[in-house]
C-alpha cells in the first residue's frame, strides 16, 4: 500500500489554505459581475477555452484555490481581480477554512481546469486538479459521507451533506476518474485512481446505509444526515429533518449509473422509484404573480389539471406529507402560510424526480440483459 505521504508529495498536497470571505467587498466597484460562476463554466465552448481570456480566468481559479486543495463557494472567479485583491488571495492561501463542496465548489473549479487544459495543456493546471482531487479524497468521513466543509465546521455543516447535490457531485467526479471515461482531461497516477475508486465505493455504501426506512420500507433520503447515527438531521431553521424530493433524485440517478449494480443498489433504486411515484403531486403549478408593488412578485401555488408532476422539497419522515418553514422552524402545511422572504427565497418544489421516472424503465430492461 502506498503511503499517504508519498501521495501528498506526488501532487504537491500541503495542509494549508485560507478562504477569502465569500461576500468580500470588491475594492474596485467597476468590476462587472458577468453571471453565475457555475453557469459561466458550462456556457463556454471548447473554442473559448483556447483563448487568452480563458487563461486569465484560469489564473484567478489558481489564485482562489487554497494550498489545502479546495476552493471557496459563491465566488465569481470569472471577474477581474485588482492587484490588491490578488495580494490578499496570496496572503490568505495558508488558512484552510472555507474550503467546501457546497454549491458546486471545488468540483466546478476542477471542471474548469480540465476544460482549459484540454485546449491549452499546462502542468500547473494538472497540479491544481490533482491537489483538488486529493482534497476531495481526504475530506471523506470514514463512513463514506461528506461534510459540507473540510476542514469540518461546527453545527449542521458537519452533517453528511446531500443538500444541493454536494456529495453526489463529488462521487460523480470520482466515477469519471475511476472509469477512465475521458470526461476529464487529466489522467491521475494509478495510486490516486485507486484511492478515488475506494472513495466512490465508500460513498455508495454510505448512500445505501442512509436511505430512510419508513415503517420498515425503504424510501428516499434527507438533505443531510447525522455523521454518526446516519439518521436524517436538521440543518438551518427552515431545513428540518425530512424526506427530500429534490436531493433524492440525483442520488437515485447516481445509483442508476453504476454498471453491474449489486442487489442492494437495485433494491435502493426500486424503493426510491416507488416512493417518487407515491408522493408526486399533480394538478398544481408554481407561478410568480404581480403584487402591485412595482416589479415585485410573489410565488403562489395555483391549480393546473394538466401540469406535470411536482415533488415537495420537504416531506414528513413518517407521513410523506409536504411541509414548509419560515426561519422560526415551525412547520406549515402550505407555501402560502410562510412569510414572503422564505416563500420567494427558497426552492420548495422540484421536478427533478421526473428524470428518475423517465429513465427507470430503460434501467430495469438493461438489468435483464
Amino acid at each position: 500500500m502506498i503511503k499517504t505521504a508519498t501521495i501528498l508529495a506526488l501532487v504537491f498536497f500541503t495542509v494549508s489554505c485560507k478562504s477569502v470571505a465569500q461576500d468580500k467587498k470588491a475594492e474596485n466597484k467597476e468590476h462587472t459581475k458577468i453571471t453565475d460562476w457555475n453557469k459561466f463554466i458550462v456556457s463556454k465552448d471548447d473554442a473559448w477555452f483556447a483563448t487568452e481570456e480563458a487563461q486569465n480566468v484560469a489564473e484567478n481559479v489558481l489564485l482562489y484555490q487554497r494550498d489545502f486543495g479546495g476552493w471557496p463557494k459563491n465566488t465569481q472567479m470569472q471577474n477581474p481581480l485588482s492587484e490588491s485583491e490578488k495580494r490578499q488571495l496570496l496572503d490568505l492561501k495558508s488558512d484552510p477554512n472555507g474550503c467546501t463542496i457546497d454549491n458546486g465548489a471545488t468540483v466546478q473549479e476542477m471542471l474548469f481546469l480540465s476544460k482549459i487544459n484540454k485546449q491549452q495543456p499546462n502542468e500547473k493546471y494538472k497540479i491544481a486538479f490533482l491537489r483538488g482531487l486529493m482534497y476531495l479524497i481526504s475530506a471523506q468521513y470514514g463512513n463514506g459521507g461528506y461534510p459540507q466543509f473540510f476542514p469540518v465546521k461546527k453545527g449542521y455543516a458537519k452533517h453528511i451533506t446531500y443538500n444541493d447535490d454536494a456529495m453526489v457531485n463529488v462521487l460523480k467526479l470520482f466515477k469519471e476518474i475511476k472509469d477512465n471515461s475521458g470526461y476529464y482531461s487529466f489522467t491521475p497516477p494509478a495510486e490516486i485512481v485507486s484511492m478515488a475508486q475506494s472513495a466512490f465505493d465508500k460513498g455508495i455504501d454510505c448512500i445505501l446505509k442512509t436511505q430512510y426506512k419508513q415503517k420498515g420500507t425503504l424510501t428516499s433520503w434527507c438533505a443531510q444526515h447525522d455523521e454518526v447515527t446516519l439518521l436524517p438531521a436538521d440543518a438551518r431553521a427552515f431545513e428540518l429533518a425530512s424526506l427530500s424530493g429534490k436531493e433524492s433524485a440525483k442520488i437515485t440517478l447516481l445509483l442508476m449509473s453504476i454498471e453491474n449494480p449489486s442487489k442492494e443498489i437495485v433494491d435502493a433504486v426500486d424503493a426510491a422509484y416507488n416512493w417518487f411515484e407515491k408522493v408526486k403531486i399533480t394538478g398544481i403549478k408554481i407561478e410568480n404573480v404581480p403584487t402591485g408593488d412595482g416589479d415585485k412578485k410573489d410565488r403562489v401555488v395555483v391549480n393546473s389539471p394538466d401540469a406535470e408532476p411536482l415533488w415537495a422539497r420537504f416531506m414528513d419522515l413518517d407521513t410523506n406529507i409536504p411541509f414548509f418553514c419560515d426561519r422560526d422552524g415551525i412547520k406549515k402545511a402550505t407555501l402560502a402560510e410562510i412569510g414572503y422572504e422564505r416563500r420567494n427565497g427558497y426552492a420548495w418544489y422540484t421536478n427533478e424526480p421526473k428524470e428518475v421516472l423517465k429513465n427507470y424503465p430503460k434501467w430495469k430492461d438493461k438489468l435483464k440483459n
